[in-house]
């Protein structure tokens, strides 16, 4: 494999790997932008836009942009974050021209005003969808609670009452505002020519406006001990979340971060598996770290009959005591090592898997990771490291949100 970069003059920047063995081609555009980019007033956008892209352009109706990824047996999609945009799609190596015209071109939509009436309704039912599912707004609501005042803790679908408040204008005054060149990174990885896919995408995005697009407020997370009881006499479980801060994005202390939290809740052979999901005393219980631009956290959450809940909220209180006090083992960590190494090789064997990890990687960082570096900096991850991810960023205050029949915890 081999890395190459290439920034046009309105700053617009291209990243690639080509890999010759490689059957097929991925290209995304990563624009940086997400809900933490938004203002109260704006809540919901980043999500709404992304709809809105595939709605039409000058050049196609929303009908010809399907058939056209359609017509090239293109897997298309995107998707929208706190911090980023992402449209994307993988081909055969011989599509990838009519790909980037057809990923350029929506990147540029018309953001027609019956077409906005529309599709609002379509992000309403969406919520509302979402509203009902008991771990999504449980998840969605313990975020808001440990960032607080942070930007990170924006909804990123944002409210009913956000959305149909939102005009028409106030999309494009954002669109205009964030989806401008030096904001957007082009990745693209697979079997393709350097620089015949430059000239691609230059041809078609060369004419973008240029523009700073700055992003305020990146702070780290802080601890915050908070416990908040969401009552549904509807449901019939209880969904808690725990959150804590943790290493932001360009941190090394990420990659024993990330051990660490496989070790607690992997959602197969973890501490929290073996103490709450194996003897059934839950449904579910797992750990996740999340790394943001400038701030980062372990959110972990379990279901559980309404009665289990304190029971099993003082299980996790001690297991993560103990942690805190003794460390984990060798043999714990050569696991989890195991474990997310074979995730890291198994994601990077598709173009699509290099593709989503060298776009986010120069989004965030402005460098770039081969596979094997990737794998150096896990395989190299010590209980040193851990102990002293543990001592920066200890479990000793968490901000707990539980949602479901209780109408209170101790």
């Amino acid at each position: 494999m081999s890395f190459h970069k290439h920034t046009l003059p309105n700053g617009l920047t291209i990243v690639g790997e080509i890999s010759p063995s490689a059957r097929s081609v991925a290209v995304g555009f990563f624009v940086k932008t997400g809900s933490r980019d938004e203002t109260p007033d704006e809540s919901g956008v980043s999500h709404f836009l992304e709809h809105m892209v595939f709605k039409g352009t000058p050049n196609r109706t929303a009908l010809q942009v399907n058939f056209d990824f359609d017509k090239i047996g293109a897997s298309y999609n995107a998707f929208t974050s706190e911090e980023n945009t992402v449209f994307y799609a993988a081909i055969l190596p011989e599509y990838l021209p009519q790909a980037v015209d057809i990923l350029a071109d929506i990147l540029r939509p018309s953001l027609r005003g019956d077409d906005f009436d529309m599709e609002k309704k379509v992000i309403i039912e969406e919520i509302g969808m979402y509203d009902d599912q008991p771990m999504w707004c449980a998840y969605d609501n313990a975020k808001k609670a440990f960032f607080a005042e942070h930007p990170l803790g924006n909804s990123i679908l944002g409210t009913a009452a956000s959305i149909t408040s939102l005009q028409r204008e106030q999309m494009q005054a954002y669109y205009d505002r964030r989806y401008v060149a030096p904001n957007i990174t082009v990745a693209i990885a697979g079997n393709l020519a350097w620089d015949d896919a430059v000239k691609l995408i230059e041809k078609q995005c060369s004419h973008w406006p240029s523009g700073a697009a700055p992003r305020g407020n990146i702070t780290p997370a802080t601890a915050r001990k908070h416990l908040q009881v969401m009552t549904k006499e509807s449901l019939k479980q209880e969904q808690v979340f725990m959150l804590s801060p943790g290493p932001a994005a360009d941190s090394m202390q990420r990659y024993a971060a990330d051990a660490l939290a496989m070790i607690l809740g992997d959602d197969s052979g973890s501490r929290l598996y073996w103490a709450l999901v194996d003897p059934g005393l839950a449904d579910s219980a797992d750990m996740g770290f999340h790394d943001y631009e400038g701030a980062g956290g372990y959110f972990t959450s379990f279901s559980c009959e309404p009665e289990n809940t304190e029971d099993n909220l003082a299980i996790i209180h001690e297991i993560l005591r103990e942690v805190q006090r003794e460390g984990v083992s060798e043999e714990e960590l050569a696991v989890a090592k195991s474990k997310i190494l074979s995730r890291v090789v198994r994601g990077s064997e598709r173009p699509m898997g290099r593709m989503q990890a060298l776009g986010m990687g120069w989004t965030y960082l402005k460098t770039y990771r081969s596979v094997d570096e990737e794998l150096a900096n896990y395989d190299a991850v010590t209980l040193k490291d851990i102990r002293g991810v543990l001592d920066k960023y200890p479990f000793d205050q968490l901000t707990v949100l539980a949602l479901g029949p209780l109408a209170g915890l101790e």
